[in-house]
């Protein structure tokens, strides 16, 4: 099995997944991003970091931090699928599904959140707060 994490925000629940598996597993990286540094999508989806090998004929689980308008997953499992993988799932930890634009199956889920904005445990706003422990939920002070 092939673990594939998005970067940057699943490399923490990457590392304590992988680490419950029991059976052999490999890992690589994905870079793909449609927030920038905005609180929203900006529905243009944009590929960062490509994998290091190939994917055909492997079982492949992509491993996302949180899935939200579903904008960003759409557009990579395509992407993916077309490189011929022996199966494809998503296991996220957090989904929002109040969020949703574009339709995602998802396989795993850890936990459903409301619409708010968290950060912490490789989340982050501006690519500050991944470093946090707990997963928070960012409030912005008015003005």
């Amino acid at each position: 099995m092939l673990l594939v994490a998005i970067l940057k925000g699943a490399c923490f629940f990457l590392a304590d997944l992988a680490r419950s598996i029991t059976c052999p597993v490999r890992i690589d990286f994905i870079g793909i991003s449609s927030y920038g540094k905005s609180k929203t999508s900006s529905g243009e989806v944009k590929l960062t970091k490509d994998l290091d090998s190939t994917i055909d004929g492997l079982d492949v689980l992509v491993v996302e931090d949180i899935i939200d308008s579903g904008i960003t997953l759409n557009y990579l499992v395509s992407v993916l699928e077309q490189r011929k993988p022996r199966s494809l799932r998503i296991a996220a930890l957090l989904d929002k599904p109040d969020r949703r634009v574009r339709p995602v199956d998802v396989a795993y889920v850890g936990f459903q959140i409301p619409d708010e904005f968290v950060v912490g445990y490789g989340l982050d706003y501006a690519e500050l707060y991944r470093n946090l422990a707990d997963i928070c939920v960012l409030e912005v002070a008015p003005g």
